[in-house]
């Protein structure tokens, strides 16, 4: 492929709030790639003159003032000003690997079903490199078997396993399909935002597809507020099962996120915060297609098989441990 052409296929968007350095530092590596792609910034009204170090040390990157704190929606923003037909999307914390932005454009081309690529994501720490991918990516690749897709989703062969999720800090989208389903709800702010937007590209008939042959690298920033987002993310999980899940899928997702709530501490303020996003929630309810339910069923089946093998798993490996007669002692951390 022409590397000339490129910037005219693929953008990049980074969405960052009150985070200069860490920013700073991921778009050293973003406009060094040699893709050389357009870039956006996605700027949730940051207070700490992100906007102007960035418009002063990068004058090729274009800055989008939200004017406030939009969560993942802020994301929307920036991709109203993308001209190219893929749009790669990470945060301030995370950046592209050299060669990654060009072959997402050159399997997007290929394969004209598929709507989303989901990347290897790359854990660093420091200047040490974590080879295994993060939790989020191994759990979301783990849930389909290696070489295989869900039943009726981007059948083999594909640049990888068929998803009924992504990670929004990781993928590339066509730009048209983004724009299609809306983007991100800015109801939900963040947690668990892709969610919603999943359903509503298989719903599109676009596959979501896990691919190894793109690699973003993720420097992990100490959580500010773990709590906070733990609870905005099962709150969502039930609005978004009350947009368009089932009626026992929403009245489940609901009693556990309420439950989690309780065991948490913060019953009160957590399920007050629910309950009354449930009118919005109600008034624009759409349940998914058939196919995208079943899709979904799949995907939890696997998961639960997934999940059993490990605890035997697990179980026969703490029997060994403890089995004086084996002469072993538990070397696990």
């Amino acid at each position: 492929m022409d590397t000339k052409l490129l910037p005219r296929r693929i953008s990049v968007v980074v969405l960052t709030h009150n985070r200069a350095d860490r920013l700073i530092a991921t778009l050293e590596h973003l406009v060094a790639l040699p893709e050389s792609p357009p870039i956006f910034v996605a700027d949730n009204g940051s207070s700490d003159k992100t906007v102007a170090l960035v418009k002063a040390l990068f004058p090729t990157v274009c800055v989008v003032e939200c004017g406030e704190n939009l969560g993942a929606a802020g994301r929307n923003r920036a991709v109203a000003c993308v001209g190219t037909d893929y749009v790669a999307f990470c945060d301030d914390d995370t950046w592209w690997e050299a060669g990654s932005l060009e072959r997402a454009v050159q399997l997007l081309d290929a394969w004209p079903d598929v709507g989303v690529l989901s990347a290897r994501v790359v854990v660093e720490r420091g200047d040490e490199e974590v080879d295994a991918v993060d939790r989020p990516a191994v759990a979301m690749h783990s849930n389909v078997p290696d070489g295989a897709g869900l039943a009726g989703l981007a059948p083999n062969p594909a640049p990888g396993p068929a998803l009924t999720e992504f990670m929004a800090r990781a993928c590339v989208f066509r730009t048209a399909l983004f724009k299609h389903v809306g983007g991100y709800e800015s109801q939900l702010f963040i947690g668990g935002e892709e969610e919603l937007v999943a359903l509503d590209v298989l719903a599109a008939n676009q596959s979501i597809v896990y691919c190894d042959q793109l690699t973003a690298h993720h420097q992990p920033t100490p959580s500010r507020h773990d709590q906070l987002r733990r609870s905005l993310s099962l709150r969502n999980a039930a609005w978004t099962a009350w947009l368009r899940l089932p009626l026992a899928d929403a009245c489940r997702t609901t009693l556990t996120a309420l439950s989690e709530f309780a065991r948490r501490g913060h019953f009160v303020r957590d399920s007050t915060d629910l309950l009354r996003g449930l009118r919005w929630a109600l008034s624009r309810r759409q349940v998914a297609p058939p196919h995208v339910l079943n899709l979904r069923r799949q995907r939890i089946a696997a998961k639960g098989m997934r999940s059993s093998h490990s605890s035997r798993a697990d179980l026969a490996a703490d029997r060994v441990s403890v089995n004086p007669a084996m002469g072993n002692t538990d070397a696990r951390t």
